[in-house]
């Protein structure tokens, strides 16, 4: 009996089912590409043609700005700004967060030593209280909260992102009463075996920011909050919080290069290069 002709048959099958799956897996990207590229030109006419309408009307349907900003703040400029992007912000780590659609975002000011379960109970055992998830619930709660300048002293936070994850955990304080201005942070668990540049081994790697007021970003027009200049001042905020709670703290000087930018949302930010590292309680 042929024996090799029949053990060929399953590899064979084998063989072509992973091909099969490629050209499904090639198809579907491309697939989702085009979609991409058609729903933005789609966007885009539609702007386009409100814009017209409204210029030959000569300006006097207001209810139009409604839809035109809609468009262009939350589907347009953002598919633009992911596609911009992927080309020009590189993938590799510089110390900065980044926005749902590739945007630089905050400066990444601070490192953990420890797990994730011990940073929470240092957060929360030094006064900061974590952040409710972003759901369509808890986004109209805090739209309501900042109008009516009522407390939610657990409001949610946007999402950035490092190593190509959202945030692990987030903690803030509110000022005043109002989550439109707060004292918050955010931290991501950092890759197995990965270490920040110059050869220092920690888990989390956080950024914080204070929120001074809710606003217009600079870049896409969607409503968001506005961060101080000195993101150095919140980052001693935290450190100091988490060394209250027991925490050794040791800060690497001149860790990267100080320097004036924005973020995503194009809020002027500074920082000084230096880069707390924190050792949490046993």
């Amino acid at each position: 009996m042929n024996t090799r002709g029949r053990d060929r048959e399953p590899k064979l099958k084998v063989s072509n089912r992973r091909w099969l799956q490629r050209i499904e897996a090639t198809a579907l990207l491309w697939l989702q590409r085009l979609f991409f590229l058609l729903s933005t030109a789609l966007a885009g006419w539609i702007v386009y043609e409100l814009l017209l309408d409204e210029i030959d009307d000569g300006g006097r349907r207001f209810w139009l700005f409604l839809p035109i900003w809609v468009l262009a703040a939350y589907v347009l400029l953002p598919r633009l700004n992911r596609l911009l992007t992927r080309i020009y912000v590189p993938s590799y780590f510089i110390g900065r967060t980044r926005t749902g659609d590739g945007l630089l975002g905050d400066p990444l000011n601070l490192a953990v030593i420890g797990t994730a379960a011990q940073l929470r109970i240092a957060m929360l055992s030094a006064g900061w209280v974590e952040a409710d998830p972003l759901t369509w619930r808890t986004g109209w709660h805090i739209v309501r909260a900042s109008l009516l300048r009522r407390s939610y002293p657990a409001a949610p936070v946007s999402p950035l992102f490092v190593f190509g994850h959202k945030q692990t955990l987030v903690f803030e304080r509110e000022v005043a009463g109002s989550p439109a201005e707060r004292h918050h942070v955010r931290f991501w668990n950092c890759p197995p075996g990965w270490w920040l540049p110059g050869g220092f081994k920690v888990d989390l790697v956080g950024a914080a920011t204070f929120d001074r007021r809710v606003g217009l970003s600079l870049f896409t027009f969607q409503i968001t909050h506005k961060i101080a200049e000195n993101t150095d001042n919140e980052r001693d905020v935290v450190a100091s919080a988490l060394h209250s709670a027991g925490a050794a703290v040791h800060t690497v000087r001149h860790f990267s290069t100080g320097y004036h930018s924005r973020n995503g949302g194009g809020d002027a930010i500074e920082t000084d290069g230096d880069l707390p590292i924190i050792t949490l309680a046993g």
